[in-house]
């Protein structure tokens, strides 16, 4: 499973859909519909001839699952795009403004809080608190640079 992968690529700001418990043939279909790479770990769907564009994945670890991916698909993560997309579901997040968000959020979050965003699709509240360095500290960990 690449559940955590996709989610850290979503951290990073990438476009990363999760499709548990697919068909192969469905996956390459969805994948090239939807003009994305196909990220497996998957040794004969990778192996399958109109594959198209894909990435197998050969490590059970996360950071150098990051790296793979990274470097094999040639991303350019950005310290810019981090926590622009929903976790969750995997939409672009829009800033709301402050009273709309501290009716939504813990007092403390409202109270030390200024910028809020949301998922447009799942109704989540986001705030930089210290997400944003947490995962910057942890992809320096990985060896990823994020500029």
């Amino acid at each position: 499973m690449l559940g955590t992968l996709a989610r850290w690529l979503r951290i990073l700001g990438y476009d990363a859909a999760y499709a548990r418990e697919r068909e192969p043939g469905e996956l390459i279909e969805r994948a090239r519909g939807e003009g994305r790479i196909l990220l497996t770990r998957d040794r004969r769907l990778a192996a399958r001839r109109k594959i198209g564009p894909h990435v197998l994945i050969a490590s059970d670890d996360l950071g150098a699952q990051l790296r793979q991916v990274i470097g094999e698909a040639r991303l350019e993560p950005r310290r810019e795009g981090i926590f622009r997309r929903c976790v969750e579901c995997n939409r672009a997040l829009v800033e709301v403004d402050y009273e709309q968000a501290a009716a939504l959020v813990p007092p403390y979050v409202a109270a030390t809080q200024e910028r809020f965003h949301r998922c447009p699709s799942c109704g989540r509240i986001y705030w930089p608190a210290t997400h944003p360095e947490r995962a910057l500290r942890r992809l320096r960990e990985w060896g990823i640079d994020v500029g």
